[in-house]
């Protein structure tokens, strides 16, 4: 297994990653759903009254919802360059049902995603991919993976029977219908536009993956699986703004995430981060501050932390970050656009 080698200076083999007029990450599923938040010029919310559906103990026999929420994440990404727009799926939730739920009571067309791509092989990204293969009839659909997403993985808390982790099969996926792409190095998309970085430089010294509960399987036995290998990022260069960076749990550490991707690129600003950072739990809550103060140094003009990365951190970084910080939510849009008037070179 090729391990990620702390790497200064600029990339041996820069990307090219060509700008995009405009971006928007819709949030197919996150841990919460609320339907009260306020939205802005670049964020729309889904309120309550996605309807209706059947409810006999209603006087009408239907009553209108809001939008599942589950330990999972899932986003859709839809890049415009000039007239043309491509949409991709970026992970799939948790379960079979509130990625392709979510999407329908947004009014979400599953036949218009182009490609998939999972940032990881954790079941709680993949999970929405039986649900997408019922509704959508993927015949084809490229999803883009690293080749270590196959690993068999488990929990095992001292004090505790292991757990293991359901592991992706595929044989499945392409009895599915689905075109597997495996690639360890940086991958371009949508005609240069759209980069998957692959296996992520590992260069801070506090962001040292999952504790040694997390294990993998060998072969032959069971062993602490601290990396994550197959952990990788997606990353759009929105014309005079700078990158935006979705990761889907940010297991190589999320400073280190935006540090490839403005290595691999030659961007330097990050105008926006979103996804899950993975600042949850005793074994993450101590490196809060550094990762904090990491962001802060960089700027980012919209960060929305969802997913896995957790209150304490979400308070950490609302403070130390008020105009950029956006609380998540299933069904959230967000809408990140090159400046008004000026035209592509």
């Amino acid at each position: 297994m090729a391990v990620p080698r702390p790497a200064a200076g600029t990339a041996v083999d820069p990307v090219g990653l060509e700008p995009v007029d405009e971006i928007v990450v819709t949030t197919l599923v996150d841990n919460v759903f609320d339907a009260l938040l306020a939205g802005d010029e670049r964020t729309t919310r889904t309120p309550l009254g996605v309807g209706p559906v059947q409810a006999p103990q209603f006087e009408t026999g239907t009553t209108t919802v809001g939008l599942m929420a589950e330990h999972g994440f899932s986003a859709l990404v839809s890049v415009r360059r000039g007239a043309v727009t491509t949409r991709l799926l970026f992970d799939t939730g948790l379960s079979p049902d509130a990625m392709v739920t979510n999407a329908g009571r947004l009014g979400i067309d599953p036949s218009d995603i182009q490609a998939v791509i999972l940032s990881h092989g954790h079941w709680d990204h993949a999970g929405g991919l039986a649900g997408l293969a019922g509704r959508r009839g993927v015949r084809s659909l490229p999803m883009v993976v690293h080749p270590m997403i196959w690993t068999r993985r488990r929990l095992s808390v001292p004090g505790r029977e292991p757990m293991e982790l359901p592991t992706l099969s595929r044989r499945a996926l392409e009895g599915e219908g689905f075109a597997v792409l495996e690639r360890r190095e940086p991958s371009l998309l949508v005609d240069g536009c759209v980069l998957i970085t692959g296996e992520v430089d590992r260069t801070t010294e506090y962001e040292r993956g999952m504790p040694p509960a997390h294990q993998r399987w060998t072969g032959d036995a069971w062993e602490h699986d601290p990396l994550v290998i197959d952990d990788q990022a997606l990353v759009v260069n929105v014309r005079d703004r700078g990158l935006v960076v979705l990761t889907g749990c940010g297991h190589s550490g999320v400073v280190n995430i935006v540090r490839h991707a403005q290595r691999l690129t030659g961007v330097p600003e990050l105008h926006a981060l979103i996804g899950g950072f993975h600042l949850s739990g005793t074994a993450f809550e101590p490196i809060i501050g550094r990762t904090v103060d990491a962001l802060t140094g960089l700027a980012p003009g919209l960060v929305v932390p969802g997913h896995c990365t957790g209150w304490r951190a979400q308070h950490a970084l609302a403070a130390a970050m008020p105009d950029a910080w956006v609380a998540g939510s299933s069904g959230s849009s967000f809408k990140l656009a090159a400046p008004a008037g000026q035209l592509p070179d």
